[in-house]
């Protein structure tokens, strides 16, 4: 009897010993729109975060933690910053023990998020643009990609290299089409103030219009009267990029004679494409804070096939990106406690690796949690499929620009 109690015992200490030993699970965040008008954008940052985890899973988890595997916890942020906040407040009641956190697309959404991640303490990581994300004195927010500020002064100077290293002369004129909506309209604030004058270009056409454009010939027809080197064109919506560029097709101004370039990611989606339409996208450049390159083309390929799209975009390399620096921290640290997380990414300096899923190829952080240097992509449509052709260290491609 007293053996049997005995050997009970043991097995119960083996027992209990070999539950101990198991990894813990490592838990994620994620808060992007799920639903709403931008749930295709949240559809397509899960897939890349998913891919991310399973990568890390399916090759021995976190070995810094004994195999640890990590876990997603994905929020929907819905259709306006205060679903958004409360996705935020949701996900830190229901798991207190999360690690880290990425998300939640557009700027007012992670406004509104990280004043809740913040109080947290819990490290979040962000792709939005805006400015005033890392301009409140906050500590525990992490933005990834070049601000909106950024792109709109780095942009201009790398279309001009662009251009001059395909061999074309250096553009001096430039025309604007766009609608004055913020994004637009902050882009060309810059331009206007220094960005023109700082490169010698010099602006022959500036029409601006409210949307939705209701004719795209006055415009069009400016530009064929001045005849610039280059054209911005920039409305938001595809409806209106769509009348503008059949436009310059009519009027024999299309993209093999005239370069065209615009901002943001919304330039290079499959939705974009099946409703502008491959030859007139054909040619047309775009700016943006990340992109796939020819040093992540193969997480580009395994993402493509397993989740059955045309291409990869800004927003699944980007949370792809996010949850494998997040691994990566928690690796050098050997704790995946939040605020040893916050800690490896204030002190993080990284090149290559993992530093290839941001634009610049560096991953280091200022005080205020912007990235340092962080950089822009330039990408081309070409032949129905939007690659990066600038800077060349991360090109797909060749850009093509039209020689005069």
């Amino acid at each position: 009897m007293k053996r049997s109690i005995l050997l009970s015992l043991a097995a119960g200490v083996l027992l209990s010993g070999g539950a101990m030993a198991q990894p813990k699970e490592v838990k994620i965040g994620l808060i992007a729109p799920l639903s709403g008008p931008w749930a295709r954008q949240g559809e397509l940052m899960r897939k890349g975060a998913e891919l991310a985890v399973d990568d890390i899973n399916g090759s021995g988890g976190i070995q810094g933690l004994g195999g640890a595997k990590i876990r997603l916890i994905v929020g929907d942020a819905g259709e306006n910053a205060e679903k958004a906040k409360n996705a935020a407040q949701r996900l830190l009641s229901e798991h207190p023990d999360l690690s880290a956190g990425t998300g939640a697309w557009l700027s007012s959404f992670t406004l509104a998020i990280t004043e809740v991640t913040e109080r947290a303490k819990l490290p979040w990581l962000t792709l939005s643009y805006s400015e005033q994300i890392t301009a409140r004195g906050f500590k525990y927010v992490f933005q990834t990609s070049a601000t909106a500020a950024d792109q709109a002064q780095k942009t201009l100077p790398i279309i001009i290299k662009a251009a001059q290293a395909a061999g074309a002369a250096k553009p001096k004129t430039m025309g604007v089409i766009s609608d004055n909506t913020a994004s637009p309209v902050n882009f060309m604030k810059f331009m206007r103030e220094k960005g023109l004058q700082e490169n010698g270009v010099e602006l022959v056409v500036d029409e601006v219009f409210t949307p939705p454009l209701a004719d795209a010939t006055p415009p069009v027809q400016k530009v064929r009267q001045r005849r610039p080197d280059m054209m911005l064109v920039y409305p938001t919506g595809t409806a209106d990029v769509k009348l503008v560029l059949e436009k310059f097709k009519e009027f024999n101004l299309d993209k093999g004679r005239l370069p065209m370039f615009g901002n943001g990611a919304q330039f290079g989606t499959p939705e974009i494409l099946n409703a502008v339409g491959k030859d007139l996208l054909e040619g047309f450049i775009f700016s943006l804070a990340n992109w796939p390159t020819k040093e992540t083309e193969a997480m580009a390929k395994r993402f493509m096939v397993r989740f059955n799209e045309p291409f990869v975009g800004q927003d699944p390399v980007s949370t792809y990106g996010d949850v494998q620096l997040v691994k990566a921290v928690i690796e050098k640290m050997k704790s995946a406690e939040a605020e040893k997380v916050a800690e490896g990414l204030r002190a993080i300096d990284l090149k290559g690796g993992v530093a290839a899923f941001y634009a610049g190829g560096k991953v280091k952080f200022e005080d205020n949690g912007r990235r340092a240097d962080a950089g822009i992509y330039l990408v081309q449509w070409q032949n129905g499929v939007p690659v990066t052709v600038y800077p060349p260290e991360a090109a797909q491609a060749k850009i093509n620009w039209p020689k005069k």
